[in-house]
């Protein structure tokens, strides 16, 4: 039941590489791509307003987690959306806005709820006004989620360099929808 899923702060550094096997699940991530995201995900923890919440079963497993930061236009991702933004006229959503770096539920645990959970609770503690972040472009659940909450496609067909997939990257006014 998605009640006996507790959402709260997770140290993400410590349990990196459990958070990393729910992705692989979730995403179909080979051993290499773990390895080359391990230290993606390090290095974002430490950029300023960096947090991460986890979803936990009773017994403590790990089974989702989300985590962001607020938008800094040097780091890479900004840097790779800019231009899609500005083709679009919504470059603007670059700043002041809190980006969603990564949100994983584990396979078995999905359609629960806990992906809304995890990236509400997220947002709700945000300070900027804004939530950007970026998506298959596909239409899959996790972007009928995100429509849900409020979230709109800014730019789409987005080619992020060695992802198989184009990407949209959609932005919502916080705090998200609710209901």
């Amino acid at each position: 039941m998605e009640h006996d899923i507790a959402v709260g702060p997770l140290d993400l550094a410590a349990r990196v590489d459990e958070a990393l096997a729910v992705q692989a699940l979730a995403f179909g991530l080979t051993d290499e791509e773990i390895g080359v995201r391990r230290h993606i995900v390090l290095r974002h923890l430490e950029s300023p307003g960096a947090r991460a919440l986890g979803a936990t079963t009773p017994a403590g497993r790990l089974v989702g987690f989300v985590y962001g930061m607020p938008c800094d236009r040097m780091q890479w991702w900004s840097t790779v959306v800019e231009p899609y933004l500005r083709r679009e006229g919504n470059e603007d959503w670059l700043e002041n806005a809190f980006v969603i770096t990564e949100l994983h539920v584990h396979p078995a645990y999905q359609r629960r709820g806990i992906g809304r959970r995890l990236i509400t609770t997220i947002t709700d503690s945000a300070t900027e006004p804004r939530s950007i972040l970026s998506a298959i472009d596909t239409d899959s659940p996790a972007r009928a989620l995100y429509h849900r909450l409020g979230y709109r496609d800014l730019a789409r067909n987005v080619i992020f360099p060695s992802a198989p997939s184009p990407y949209a990257v959609m932005g919502a006014p916080l705090p998200l929808r609710r209901g």
